[in-house]
């Protein structure tokens, strides 16, 4: 019912609208672009206007760069710490901004924390004066003691 009732009545609501004072159509040039007139402004507030969004378009675009960019240092730690591939497109979104990128605070915070947890929960941290090359030279001494027993108990060997 509602379809029937706009299909008969739209057009003459339009037109009801500009007859009755309601808001005048904006005015565009022939190729669709904005004009001070359009806007309701002098041609110098209208450039002072467009500027003003150019320069508002380059500052957002560059912010929408710099988080793309402590994203793939997020992803880059991430490949890092657990030993991935590193992919050539977040290098390339780190380059395009200007190269280091800082990983956010809080990310910061919790990446000094697990280091500072690994390096307490490594077995080899709890041995402080443990001797690799000792410990290679005893087990070797262990091993052809063991050999040469087992050679004059045997016959075989």
């Amino acid at each position: 019912m509602a379809f029937m009732l706009k299909a008969m009545m739209g057009s003459s609501m339009k037109n009801l609208g500009n007859n009755l004072g309601g808001e005048a159509e904006v005015k565009e040039n022939p190729d669709g672009k904005e004009t001070a007139e359009s806007k309701g402004m002098t041609r110098e507030e209208f450039e002072e206007y467009q500027r003003q969004l150019v320069e508002e378009k380059i500052e957002r675009d560059h912010a929408f760069a710099h988080k793309k960019a402590e994203r793939a240092a997020v992803r880059m730690h991430m490949r890092d710490k657990y030993r991935l591939p590193q992919s050539e497109k977040d290098d390339a979104q780190l380059q395009m901004v200007g190269g280091e990128v800082e990983l956010p605070e809080d990310l910061a915070k919790m990446v000094q924390e697990d280091e500072e947890e690994e390096e307490e929960g490594s077995f080899l941290s709890m041995l402080p004066e443990f001797d690799i090359d000792a410990f290679k030279v005893r087990a070797q001494g262990t091993y052809t003691e063991a050999r040469r027993v087992a050679e004059e108990k045997c016959a075989l060997m």
